[in-house]
């Protein structure tokens, strides 16, 4: 497909319902296309790398959840993963479409604990999610144990105090750790039960 094949598409199967419910999260620029729909183009746009990253190039957050899905992470450069992060301006671009594609690259371990201690919250967000994400793509030969506790204790001090939706990743982070460390699986579990809730602002929804 085109690159204005799949935001016809796009513009076609976005519900106004959908809509209202990313504006409330905060996406912007969109045309509110819910992820399944995503799912069922996905396979006339997988394989082709220079469109994934058109799309994300867009600046349609529809157009760039998908280029997520369909980007071959193990092509992507560091300065890429950088701009795409940049660009990730709420949750669901951070968390989820930036931080699922750099967990699977090449960068995966680099970035996320460049991004971990950005000032920018969304920056923060993707490098606690990509580090999630890392646990369940690495072999446990791969996972420095001594880090992870380290990030554990990090989350057990600072989780209340860190900006809001970093909160909701610090979270996700113990709840990672705990499901795919078994060697910490005990540590996370201390740790869950020290921080008790942990109260997010998730906006007018």
């Amino acid at each position: 497909m085109t690159y204005e094949e799949v935001m016809s598409y796009l513009e076609e199967v976005g519900s106004e319902q959908t809509r209202n419910i990313f504006a409330k999260h905060g996406a912007r620029e969109f045309y509110g296309v819910k992820v399944a729909d995503l799912k069922k183009i996905l396979k006339y746009v997988k394989k082709d790398q220079k469109l994934a990253l058109k799309l994300y190039d867009s600046g349609n957050s529809d157009a760039m959840y998908l280029a997520g899905l369909a980007v071959d992470a193990k092509l992507m450069t560091k300065e890429q993963l950088q701009s795409w992060v940049k660009e990730a301006y709420w949750y669901m671009l951070s968390e989820y479409t930036v931080a699922w594609v750099a967990a699977e690259s090449p960068y995966a371990l680099e970035l996320a604990r460049e991004w971990m201690q950005s000032d920018e919250e969304m920056i923060a967000c993707a490098g606690w999610s990509t580090y999630s994400s890392y646990l369940g793509y690495a072999g446990a030969d791969d996972l420095d144990l001594q880090e992870v506790a380290r990030l554990l204790e990090q989350v057990r001090v600072g989780i209340h105090e860190a900006p809001n939706r970093v909160r909701f990743d610090m979270n996700g982070f113990v709840i990672s750790t705990g499901v795919y460390v078994p060697e910490l699986r005990e540590a996370a579990q201390r740790v869950a039960k020290e921080i008790g809730k942990v109260h997010v602002d998730v906006g007018d929804t």
